[in-house]
């Protein structure tokens, strides 16, 4: 038994680009077994959005990819996902520069005289926070530029960039999942399915309460594992993909004038992002260009010349060109699929499959099926307005409420966002953590919450 288990342990996940490809590869031999075909579409006057006719679909001419398509597929990956990685390239200078000049470490000494040892009340503190935001406002996209900052923070405080990665992006994804008021999930599934907007809110908000506990635990258990013994993190032994600037060994140093104005600058762009994504419609290419700005303004204030700044921004692009790259690859495997046109027929094929003998066993059918439709069809809006005039029906012919339907959506959308590659990559590029060890850390969560998702769905039967 212990042999099975030392080889177990031995067992290590292939290279990132070698699950990637070997994903790639798979989806191509998909588009040579499954026919091309799509729904007709209409603009739905309530939500705004183009949604699908449940009744329309048929079979069209798609385009399989031959093998030079295939290399095609991936340079325009690239091309498409540009706004994200230079939003990537532009937020990790701006926190290398404020490491570099020694901004975040003289501001955690700080931290750490007022906290003392209760620093890791920061980890339940702000994945609550960002939870909030996910589940009410439906921010997400908008906290990407948040992920360094953070990771810069607890990597200084003695953690790995696990547990500043994980503080945004499992805190914001999770309160998404859960969905309180989302407009970008709950908000256009309800519209869809013609339930009343926001109804069903408190049992919703009991989901919330108990993933977010989830999910705070989760991370805080691994948090003090690492803090204790570090050789028990999931990266130990590994390089950081992304390099941020180690604060200084020795004796306190002083917390300089133009250290201050910086700091006051890097709380100003947290407050001028939180505006602009909420209030100005601002996007990627505007929180981009944001940080590329205060990356010069701040560079400017902490005495540094023309050339410095230009040597701090060289010097942070090298650490984060292999985390970027992964994510033009999986933007390649999502556009083979989109020009094979693959992904209606198999939205069509999955709902065909739905169970119609138990109420409880077709509703966790549907959350199934969700989930694996959200690794074809990413982005929340989207996999909406495609699937829910169709589950929203198959609800009324199996038996089963459509507030159940809506919630299956939710969770299928949102917690496999952490767990899908074609989601998830993004996210381990701004971490700078590869798949394989971002799978290593997450996969007990995602367990985990798998469960409590086919629970909750299963009592929503009888709640709705």
């Amino acid at each position: 038994m212990d042999n099975l288990k030392n080889k177990l342990l031995r067992i290590k996940m292939p290279h990132t680009y070698v699950l990637l490809t070997m994903i790639l590869l798979s989806v191509v031999v998909l588009t040579y077994l499954i026919p091309a075909g799509e729904y007709d579409r209409v603009l739905d006057e309530i939500s705004g959005k183009m949604v699908v006719l449940p009744e329309s679909f048929h079979y069209v001419e798609g385009i399989r990819p031959g093998f030079f398509d295939i290399f095609l597929a991936l340079q325009r990956g690239y091309v498409s996902a540009a706004n994200i990685l230079f939003l990537i390239v532009f937020a990790y200078s701006y926190v290398y520069l404020l490491t570099e000049n020694g901004t975040l470490n003289r501001a955690i000494q700080v931290l750490v005289r007022c906290l003392g040892s209760r620093t890791y009340l920061l980890i339940p503190v702000c994945m609550l926070l960002f939870g909030l935001l996910g589940a009410t406002l439906g921010i997400f996209e908008e906290t990407y530029g948040l992920v360094p900052v953070f990771i810069g923070i607890m990597t200084a405080l003695g953690y790995d960039p696990l547990v500043g990665g994980a503080m945004v992006y499992v805190g914001v994804a999770t309160g998404f999942a859960a969905a309180l008021t989302n407009p970008f999930s709950v908000g256009i599934a309800q519209s869809i399915a013609e339930v009343p907007i926001n109804s069903g809110l408190w049992y919703r908000g009991v989901i919330f309460v108990v993933f977010q506990m989830v999910a705070i635990w989760y991370v805080m258990r691994y948090a003090r594992r690492v803090k204790a013994d570090p050789t028990r993190s999931v990266l130990y032994g590994e390089p950081y993909e992304v390099q941020i600037p180690a604060p200084k060994d020795g004796e306190e140093d002083a917390f300089t004038l133009r250290q201050k104005l910086c700091l006051v600058l890097f709380f100003l762009t947290i407050g001028i992002l939180l505006y602009g994504t909420t209030q100005l419609g601002w996007y990627i290419d505007e929180i981009a260009a944001m940080f590329l700005m205060m990356m010069v303004i701040t560079g400017v204030v902490g005495g540094y010349s023309a050339t410095q700044i230009c040597q701090s921004f060289i010097a942070s692009t090298k650490s984060v060109v292999p985390s970027i790259l992964v994510i033009g690859f999986t933007r390649g495997i999502l556009l083979t699929m989109q020009n094979a046109m693959i992904s209606d027929t198999i939205v069509y094929g999955l709902a065909r499959m739905l169970s119609y003998s138990n109420r409880v066993f077709s509703a966790v059918g549907m959350l199934v099926l969700q989930n694996v439709i959200n690794f074809f069809i990413t982005g929340s809006s989207s996999q909406a307005t495609i699937t829910m005039p169709i589950m929203a029906p198959v609800a009324d012919i199996v038996g089963i409420s459509r507030q159940t339907a809506v919630l299956c959506y939710c969770f299928g959308d949102g917690f496999s966002d952490m767990f899908w590659p074609t989601a998830c990559s993004l996210e381990c590029g701004l971490m700078g953590v590869s798949l394989n060890k971002w799978y290593k850390f997450m996969a007990p969560l995602f367990a985990i919450m798998v469960v409590l998702q086919v629970v909750f769905i299963g009592i929503s039967v009888y709640v709705y």
